[in-house]
């Protein structure tokens, strides 16, 4: 290596490279597929469709790092070590998308949408670093408190079954069925006196599924968090820094040793298979939704800014406003691939800025060989259908540990905030937080509501960003000072 190479464009040996590489994809891993998984179940795909989602989410991961770390182009690539992932910001719209509209019908609109998301923000990226001002960590604290406790519910129903489906808590009674069954035929019978039934006549569920909160099902998700918690606790180094993807190992291991795991779809998926755009559903452009992730985006590139800058003075590397607009555009770059590869939204993944401080490497070619590594992991079907068989009760106790973190993060920014001497930072995250938990805990408030901003209002998330914005503005105005949004992004780890 000549001495005036700088560390950020160091060529390591290959063999360091790919272990180092490695590193970064396995600490990034349970992030990246968990959100496929849970979108996929939600639109409540077929098996072979969340397994395809997963391939092409790995995929996608793979091939932004490559642009983002590599470069390309004057306009794309921060050139930086940064692996870029599936942002979680983006899972509870994407949620309530999918229970609005499911089947291959519902991932259409959420692949217009984020096609959508991806193009405007591309379009914006130069301009988003400098909306900073309006993110001050009380706002970005409280968002990403919001997001967090929003996905806990995802969390929750992988546990204890889902509220709807086979686990749910209560399912109707066979013999009012028969009954119901036995009074159609009569009343279709010729010359009989019975009325028709009526359309849409439905039965309510009132016998308490044995299937639900099954004891089995919630002792494996407390044994994945319990082994979580003591690998986090007593593990060193990188393997504390794994101790999600190690936990779920445990628990794919012991449901696979009790006969719960099964591996028959992975029998049945290819070694190798390409990964192609649109394979699942036409994208659907529907304004109301692509603003709606648009709005997600903004909020997503503000933390980028922020981890962009931290890793700037982790690799001793300065980051001007060029650079910026080049990370940020290819965040939207990175998004609109993925609604044409038929995946989500992306974003640099902050565990892995963590990962830099912590291994002292800063050569942006470990995250280019991380890259890579994903793009042939994105190929490989059997893994992906490895992965999608994994019973929801395993996901479960890490889906507390993951959505948890995000929720603590917005706690932890919210801990600088001035409590003390500005009374209206209180009032600002409490009428925030209360409002962005209004579609969880009364989810038909919008009945009376006009059906075209029913997308629009459906995600707590978003209520709560433009409610802390608008908040925030009417009583604090928008400083000129960024440093303290930029430090409130810099500890975004809701990714």
């Amino acid at each position: 290596m000549h001495s005036s190479t700088h560390p950020v464009d160091e060529r390591l040996p290959l063999g360091r490279l790919t272990a180092l590489g490695l590193q970064h994809v396995l600490v990034m891993y349970a992030g990246a597929v968990a959100v496929p998984l849970i979108v996929g179940r939600a639109l409540n795909l077929p098996p072979h469709q969340v397994a395809h989602l997963i391939s092409a989410d790995l995929f996608v991961c793979g091939l932004v790092t490559l642009i983002q770390a590599w470069g390309a182009t004057q306009w794309f690539g921060i050139k930086l070590p940064v692996m870029m992932g599936v942002t979680f910001a983006a899972v509870a719209p994407m949620v309530s998308m999918a229970q609005t509209t499911g089947g291959e019908a519902g991932a259409g609109l959420i692949f217009g949408a984020v096609i959508g998301a991806g193009v405007i923000s591309i379009l914006i990226a130069p301009a988003v670093s400098r909306m900073l001002r309006f993110f001050p960590p009380v706002v970005t604290g409280t968002i990403i408190a919001v997001i967090g406790i929003s996905l806990m519910r995802v969390g929750i129903n992988w546990i204890f079954g889902n509220p709807v489906g086979p686990t749910a808590p209560a399912v109707v009674n066979p013999e009012h069925l028969k009954w119901l069954a036995e009074a159609q035929a009569a009343a279709g019978a010729p010359g009989s006196a019975l009325p028709p039934v009526p359309k849409g006549l439905a039965l309510v569920p009132t016998v308490p599924n044995p299937k639900y909160a099954d004891l089995t099902g919630v002792g494996i998700s407390a044994l994945v968090l319990v082994s979580i918690l003591l690998i986090a606790k007593f593990g060193k180094g990188f393997i504390a820094n794994i101790s999600v993807l190690l936990g779920i190992g445990i628990g794919a291991a012991v449901t696979a040793g009790m006969g719960l795991m099964q591996f028959d779809k992975v029998a049945k998926a290819a070694w190798f298979d390409v990964v192609l755009p649109f394979q699942i559903a036409t994208p659907v452009f529907d304004p109301i939704l692509i603003l709606t992730m648009t709005l997600v985006m903004i909020v997503v590139m503000i933390e980028s800014t922020g981890m962009f800058l931290a890793l700037g003075e982790m690799t001793g590397r300065e980051i001007g406003q060029q650079d910026l607009a080049r990370g940020l555009r290819t965040d939207g770059l990175g998004t609109l691939i993925g609604g044409i590869f038929n995946t989500f939204p992306y974003t640099s993944f902050s565990q892995n800025v963590g990962l830099v401080a912590v291994t002292g490497v800063k050569s942006r070619f470990v995250c280019v060989a991380g890259g890579i590594i994903l793009v042939v992991l994105g190929v490989l079907p059997k893994m992906a259908a490895l992965v999608e068989s994994l019973p929801t009760v395993v996901l479960g106790g890490a889906g507390l540990v993951m959505f948890g973190m995000v929720a603590a993060t917005g706690v932890r920014i919210l801990g600088g905030v001035d409590f003390k001497t500005n009374r209206f930072n209180a009032m600002i995250v409490a009428v925030s937080v209360g409002v962005g938990m209004i579609p969880l805990v009364a989810p038909n408030f919008r009945q009376w509501m006009p059906h075209a901003i029913h997308p629009l209002i459906e995600s707590g998330i978003l209520l709560a960003s433009i409610t802390a914005v608008a908040l925030n503005l009417f009583f604090n105005g928008a400083s000129r000072d960024t440093s303290a949004a930029v430090n409130a992004a810099r500890q975004a780890d809701a990714h």
